[in-house]
């Protein structure tokens, strides 16, 4: 049996439970000062302070020396499209432009040309190229992350990103949970027959992907010019009734009922919510629905920001936040420049940023019991940090301030 023992922890901060927090939870972080954990068979076993540690340091395989820095649990990356062919920089002259996404979109662009580029790459090109994010997001300091389908809109290539993600999580220390998402965009041939294609989604892609276990979750893009309301709804019930927990991407352009939807089916995540109304915060607050707010998304969009505030405050929703790393809205996988995000932007304390990167993304995920906290029993997924304390990280941006990434007791 492994262990490693972590010692000279600074501080170590971490959120406490296996729940989503919100309202002031959001904010609770435990602290623990000259801190040790000890972490055996990639399970978290004791975790002391005050100088004390766990074991005898001769009882151990390994040990690392935290040198007085900031220790947390390793981050959770809730909302990715990590696996497509090619990338969009050509679109760059057309939003200096001012074209705006659902411009591009309309004229055969953005996303439709991702799809035609995924369908092109072969299941070697796309597993490899997605294997190198997940390494540089690991660098990082994520442990956890959710993919998503999308680029594909047909059974036969949706069904091979799939089966990447489901080989890399099989293949690559990091946990990588699935979302199937055929209803990401509308094709050309299916305008105006976006219900005939919902029920392409229902009757023979979603079985399938349940029959042969290749995703958890389904999601689904409620939005203008994409697929409404009613058509959102006839999805996700037909994904519930097979057993798959649901998300949304809602009120990323207008606010057309997403979000609404989101609290009334009990979605686990509501994605985006730029523009969310009180109608939408109130439904996800009765849902128990999480936001998953993508900071750098409307960064890059040059959009505004979601009312993180008036969610945490007012409506006592759980945030999290996540990268939306994706090629055309957000070219980037970065979570520390989201954490920064999250505090400049979203007015979020570092506490409750922490929080928004750790439990809630976990619980989103349907991973809150094994990960996202540091506490006996879970997973050993811990970041070891190039700084004191969590205000360094909301304050620094622009650099790595990973000094170590551990997976379940494992430098990476």
């Amino acid at each position: 049996m492994a262990t490693l023992l972590i010692k000279n922890i600074g501080t170590l901060q971490t959120p406490v439970g296996s729940f989503s927090h919100k309202g002031k939870e959001q904010g609770q972080n435990l602290k623990l000062h000259d801190a040790a954990v000890l972490i055996k068979d990639g399970i978290i076993e004791a975790v002391t302070c005050g100088g004390q540690l766990p074991c005898s340091e001769i009882q151990v395989d390994e040990i690392i020396d935290a040198q007085g820095n900031l220790v947390t649990p390793g981050l959770v990356e809730g909302h990715t499209h990590l696996v497509f062919g090619g990338y969009r920089q050509n679109e760059i002259p057309l939003k200096l432009k001012g074209a705006g996404y659902l411009d591009i979109l309309r004229t055969g662009g953005g996303i439709m040309d991702t799809v035609r580029k995924t369908r092109e790459a072969s299941f070697e090109e796309l597993y490899s190229k997605t294997k190198g994010f997940l390494d540089e997001m690991m660098s990082l300091g994520v442990t956890t992350c959710e993919a998503k389908s999308g680029y594909g809109l047909e059974l036969k290539t949706e069904v091979k990103m799939l089966e990447v993600m489901k080989k890399l999580n099989e293949t690559h220390p990091m946990d990588v949970v699935s979302t199937f998402m055929p209803a990401h965009a509308v094709e050309e041939q299916w305008k105006g027959r976006e219900e005939e294609y919902i029920q392409l989604c229902c009757s023979e892609m979603m079985p399938y992907v349940k029959e042969h276990q290749l995703a958890e979750f389904c999601d689904i893009f409620t939005e203008d010019s994409v697929f409404n309301v009613e058509q959102s709804r006839v999805y996700m019930e037909a994904a519930k009734k097979l057993g798959f927990d649901l998300k949304i991407h809602a009120d990323e352009i207008e606010a057309i009922g997403g979000s609404v939807l989101a609290g009334q089916m009990k979605a686990k995540s509501a994605e985006h919510l730029i523009v969310i109304d009180d109608k939408g915060m109130k439904a996800l607050a009765e849902g128990d629905t999480t936001a998953m707010c993508l900071p750098a998304t409307s960064f890059y969009l040059g959009a505004t920001f979601a009312p993180v505030r008036r969610m945490i405050d007012e409506f006592e929703i759980p945030v999290a936040i996540a990268s939306d790393f994706n090629p055309g809205s957000c070219p980037s996988l970065n979570l520390q420049f989201v954490m920064n995000l999250g505090y400049l932007k979203y007015r979020m304390t570092p506490e409750e940023v922490l929080t928004a990167v750790t439990i809630n993304p976990a619980c989103a995920i349907n991973r809150g019991n094994i990960t996202g906290t540091i506490e006996e029993g879970k997973q050993g997924d811990l970041v070891i940090w190039n700084a004191q304390d969590m205000e360094m990280l909301c304050y620094r941006f622009g650099s790595n301030q990973v000094m170590k990434t551990i997976k379940k007791g494992i430098p990476v």
